[in-house]
């Protein structure tokens, strides 16, 4: 080694990111991976992924590291802002926040005084829904939705009332053991990093990933094949899968009478009122039937060292005959009209290769013979000596669950998995603690209010049967998005793209305040985004608005920012608490329970806005606590009115749900030595930051798979609090609670529909997974708009406040309609060519781009990139206004024969991939701007000159 020369600069080769480093919780995207903050002098220098996080062990993309931009971003709000101008045209005046505050109490004192279900409370992907919900429930109002009715809610609800878990962020592949993974409707946005490293471990090992998508982007385009599948027909390709499996006999019938209800009995008597109800004994106990139809008899389904029938009919003592629900499940699916060479030409899929799928998934779920070497005990008490795999996982996201026929879709992908018995196997599908959970969720939604006015419950929960229906005596709806009414009956997570239209149009009543939290409904979370702004703007023949007050909270210069009446302005994720909770959006894993928080890296005080004035902002969820304060709101104030919380950290440590349940499980009780149950602990929060902001439990060893049924997981779960008993959880191929609707339709029952709704819900309300055309693709929307036209997330961006980050705009700052090169010939178009693009709802002109990686029959742009001139303080010739665009102004929130919201009839999932549209070349003199435009909104200027980061420290 060579000694330095006496001149040699002395270069220190690893020098220290800053002076100072924090860990907490990134917000860039729904990851909620760990991050270290390194600040220099005050400000941040740096952010990287914290290597001792659960989620992303020192991973971090391009979202996180550019958390800096997010911070300092122009587009910050600095005070409250009251609206001087007509609503819409972005005129405020700055206002104190007791000015603010005041005012916001004086309008909901009046509202909870006179008919708390006045006030319409829906928050967007804040993660903070266990505290938002409570506080719906403690006001009193029935009118409380967060953002999962327009993302995620078939995905939930399918999964919810067949597994006790779902898809999405509550479960994920065996990354370890799966041979053979199929992504569903996967796009890049939501668990990112967790997927990025699965998939890697996957490759490494040489597992199989197969990717079911329109589109061929970020994980499709590492996958060993890609499925360019016809938007909206996935439920129709698994049912071909399913067929295959049952004809080729390649199921696991072990697996199905073990730990779901296969061999359960249903009652066959067409026309009676027990018709597809289960066969229960005089304690409600399902039976199944024990011995041969002439011989045997009723069994309940529950005993163990049985050998019970899955196939054949059978007598009752009252002579009605009943079948066993894999009965039914083969005979729906062995029929022809499901066979591969039926769907192939609707799905786009060639038969041969829709055989030689359900080959390959049949071959790696049962030939690889994988077994674990771990002894365990069922909930029956019977000592197993290993834990048989089935090497298969799925994994799905919005891409299926957004279309009007998505439940069941989501219904059709757990059937397939269930078939394969490859739902807590090792190598399959896992649950991520809490779940899972009883089939459905014990907690329904909130009906009548208390002496106190509160709610009997939370206003969103699980419906069992027509009766936890939230309609009047005359079966209307008493919600104001119509969640829970005939028209949505298991619509979990409300309804947020329903409220506008309906508050607009006083259906079924008027509202006097629509309150909203980082919710951008005037433009990207709009579908009909004009109307849904001249909804917002619309008066009274008096003068007066529609919708009396909107108080609106975001953190940003959003395009909803100017439909507020006034403006309550949030902090950055760096400069708050937020609880991801295990009553919320935990970061569990299938190993393991975790939570996290964040805490404030800074005090917002200390961080000056854009034009070099101090900011005053308040994270919401502290302002949410004080307006429940002032307002008396039961739970937020003690006997002298006094308010019993003094912010939202506070909140956090101190709020118990049920005796012993907080929103953060770990170190919990007056020692900190308790987790998941145990008294509050001052020092809870402290823990956490001690802790790198994240606390994890790991699950013992022989409690890691069959959780459903595996006692020693059960025991666990129920001593850290997450499920009520550590009775079995048993998997529904049939769904009971969707025949109580059936029937009820069908003139049964105290509890029945509306005339005009009467035929929906018999048609929908099938208890096993069904098929049908999305609304948007009947035969006259298909003649006239032949396009399939969807939106994917990029890699690089999550909802709209990530496309306002400078780093990020650098990758991209406007979108192009893509679509397939042989399309673009067909239609006589160039690359590159101007096109106007139309759907029954309207018409947009826009910039094409050919590109290969797309389904023929269909066209993409990436979302939320196109802003309103004005929004965001971009520049004023900022590409994002000019050529960017939405799809959102072609996509209806009604189906095209305006009965209906455009959603599923089961869920009210908004169905934004429904959309059907035709092209054309734009017409000549076109002014080479995305069309519509609209009016720049004076929401502030942007700075003169590029955004630049950590110049002086060169």
């Amino acid at each position: 080694m060579r000694e330095s020369a006496p001149n040699d600069p002395a270069i220190d080769t690893s020098p220290s990111p800053g002076d100072e480093v924090k860990t907490t919780t990134c917000y860039m995207c729904a990851c909620r991976c760990g991050i270290k903050v390194w600040l220099a002098d005050g400000k941040v220098r740096y952010i990287q992924g914290n290597p001792a996080h659960p989620v992303n062990q020192g991973v971090l993309c391009a979202k996180g590291a550019s958390g800096i931009m997010q911070h300092y971003s122009p587009a910050r709000l600095a005070k409250p802002l009251l609206r001087v101008g007509e609503r819409g045209s972005g005129e405020f005046r700055e206002v104190e926040w007791d000015e603010a505050l005041q005012l916001a109490t004086s309008w909901l004192a009046s509202v909870r005084a006179r008919n708390p279900d006045e006030l319409a409370f829906f928050t967007g992907r804040d993660q903070s829904q266990a505290l938002t919900g409570w506080w719906a429930q403690q006001f009193g109002t029935i009118n409380y939705a967060a953002h999962g009715g327009f993302c995620s809610v078939n995905m939930a609800a399918g999964g919810l009332y067949t597994l006790g878990g779902s898809f999405w962020e509550f479960g994920e592949p065996d990354w370890e053991h799966t041979q053979y993974l199929m992504l569903w409707g996967v796009a890049e946005d939501h668990d990112s990093n967790p997927i990025k490293l699965g998939l890697g471990r996957l490759k490494a090992r040489g597992a199989k990933v197969v990717a079911v998508n329109p589109v061929r982007s970020g994980y499709g385009a590492i996958a060993d094949e890609w499925i360019g599948i016809r938007p909206g027909t996935d439920g129709l390709f698994a049912f071909a899968l399913i067929h295959e499996l049952l004809r080729m006999d390649r199921i696991d019938l072990d697996y199905l009478v073990r730990y779901a209800n296969a061999h359960w009995l249903v009652v066959r008597d067409p026309g009676a009122a027990g018709d597809g109800l289960f066969v229960r004994d005089a304690a409600g106990q399902a039976l199944c039937w024990v011995g041969s139809a002439g011989e045997g008899g009723l069994q309940p389904a529950d005993s163990i060292d049985i050998s019970p029938a899955v196939v054949g009919e059978y007598r009752l003592h009252d002579g009605r005959s009943a079948v066993p629900v894999f009965q039914l499940v083969a005979e729906r699916y062995l029929d022809p009209q499901y066979a591969p060479d039926a769907v192939c030409e609707r799905c786009g899929i060639p038969a041969d290769t829709i055989r030689r799928i359900a080959r390959e998934l049949a071959a790696a779920a049962f030939d690889s013979k994988l077994s674990l070497p771990i002894a365990w005990t069922d909930a029956w008490g019977r000592e197993h000596t290993d834990m048989p795999g089935r090497p298969v996982s799925l994994h799905a996201m919005r891409g299926i669950s957004a279309h009007s026929n998505g439940f069941h879709t989501c219904r059709a992908l757990h059937l397939l998995q269930l078939l394969l018995g490859a739902v807590d196997a090792p190598g399959s599908f896992r649950y991520q603690p809490p779940y899972p959970k009883p089939i459905p969720p014990p907690n329904r939604p909130g009906k009548t209010r208390r002496a106190d006015g509160t709610l009997d419950a939370g206003p969103l929960g699980f419906v069992h049967g027509p009766e936890d229906l939230l309609v009047d005596a005359e079966g209307r709806p008493r919600r104001i998005d119509h969640a829970f009414s005939w028209a949505y009956p298991l619509s979990a997570h409300g309804m947020m793209h329903t409220v506008i239209r309906n508050a607009h149009a006083g259906d079924p009543y008027r509202i006097d305040t629509l309150m909203m939290f980082m919710a951008n409904m005037s433009w990207n979370s709009a579908m009909n985004t004009g109307e849904t702004m001249r909804w917002l703007t619309d008066k009274d023949a008096d003068g007066t608005y529609r919708i009396p007050h909107i108080i609106y909270s975001d953190a940003y210069a959003s395009e909803m920012v100017a439909y507020a009446d006034l403006v309550l302005p949030d902090t950055t994720y760096l400069e708050r608490f937020d609880a991801i909770s295990m009553l919320d959006r935990p970061i569990s894993d299938a190993d393991g329970a975790a939570d996290a928080m964040r805490h404030p890296v800074f005090d917002p005080a200390t961080q000056d806005g854009s034009d070099g004035r101090a900011r005053d902002v308040r994270g919401f969820q502290s302002v949410l606590l004080d307006l429940g304060a002032r307002l008396g709101l039961p739970g937020m104030v003690h006997a002298d009115g006094s308010p019993a919380y003094r912010d939202y950290a506070d909140y956090i440590v101190r709020h118990e749900r049920t005796p012993g349940v907080g929103l953060l499980a770990g170190w919990r009780g007056e020692d900190g030595d308790l987790h998941g149950k145990g008294a509050p602990n001052p020092e809870q929060l402290q823990r956490y930051i001690d802790n790198g902001g994240f606390w994890r439990e790991e699950i013992p060893e022989h409690a890691r798979y069959f959780k459903m049924a595996n006692r020693g997981y059960l025991e666990w779960a129920h001593r850290l609090g997450f499920i009520g008993s550590t009775a079995p959880i048993v998997l529904q191929l049939y769904a009971e609670p969707l025949q109580k609707f059936r029937l009820a339709a069908l003139g049964h029952g105290e509890h029945q529909p509306p005339e005009e709704h009467r035929e929906r819900v018999a048609t929908y309300f099938d208890p096993l997974p069904m098929w049908y055309e999305p609304f948007e693709h009947d035969q006259t929307s298909r003649k006239t708009y032949p396009l399939n036209a969807v939106t994917q997330r990029p890699m690089f961006m999550y909802h709209a406040w990530g496309s306002q980050n400078a780093w990020l705009r650098q990758i991209a700052a406007r979108n192009w309609l893509y679509l397939h090169p042989d399309t673009g010939a067909g239609l006589g178009l160039a690359d590159e060519d101007w096109i106007t693009v139309a759907s029954h709802n309207g018409e947009i002109t826009v910039q094409a781009k050919f590109a290969g990686n797309v389904q023929p029959d269909t066209v993409w742009t990436w979302n939320a990139i196109g802003k309103r001139r004005g929004a965001w303080r971009l520049a004023k010739d900022a590409p994002e206004g000019d050529t960017g665009f939405l799809l959102n102004h072609l996509i209806s929130d009604r189906t095209p024969r305006g009965d209906y919201a455009n959603a599923d009839p089961v869920t009210g999932q908004a169905a934004w991939f429904d959309l059907r549209v035709s092209i054309r070349k734009a017409d000549a003199g076109h002014s080479q701007s995305a069309q519509p435009q609209f009016a720049p909104l004076p929401l502030g200027d942007a700075p003169d000159g590029p955004l630049r980061y950590g110049a002086r420290r060169r």
